[in-house]
């Protein structure tokens, strides 16, 4: 996977509160859903990918360090919905609505 957020991995990312970082987080997430209900493989992947670079520069942020378990489970989720079986069955309502709140509230700020 190559690094797509090249500034934000040299030390803009660790300057976003998590709110922020889950928020943007969740607009990959988003674009990678609007791309995979359009049968858009190379831009779900690339969207998806991109989400998941966004996912681990948050859990290398050292402020996030109580946070690991969630961000990892997320991750974990995310993985399994939208490249294996969805064991958990997630969908893609769930998905918006877990990062919805982190939009919102980051936009509140």
């Amino acid at each position: 996977m190559n690094c797509q957020h090249k500034q934000l991995a040299q030390g803009q990312w660790q300057k976003l509160s998590l709110v922020a970082q889950l928020a943007n987080i969740g607009s990959e997430v988003e674009r990678a859903l609007k791309w995979k209900n359009k049968n858009n493989s190379k831009y779900f992947m690339l969207a998806f990918e991109r989400a998941l670079e966004l996912i681990d520069l948050t859990a290398s942020d050292k402020k996030n360090i109580k946070r690991l378990k969630e961000l990892m489970r997320v991750r974990e989720m995310l993985v399994d919905y939208f490249l294996y079986d969805n064991v958990y069955h997630s969908t893609d309502r769930q998905w918006q609505n877990y990062f919805y709140y982190f939009n919102y509230a980051s936009r509140m700020k």
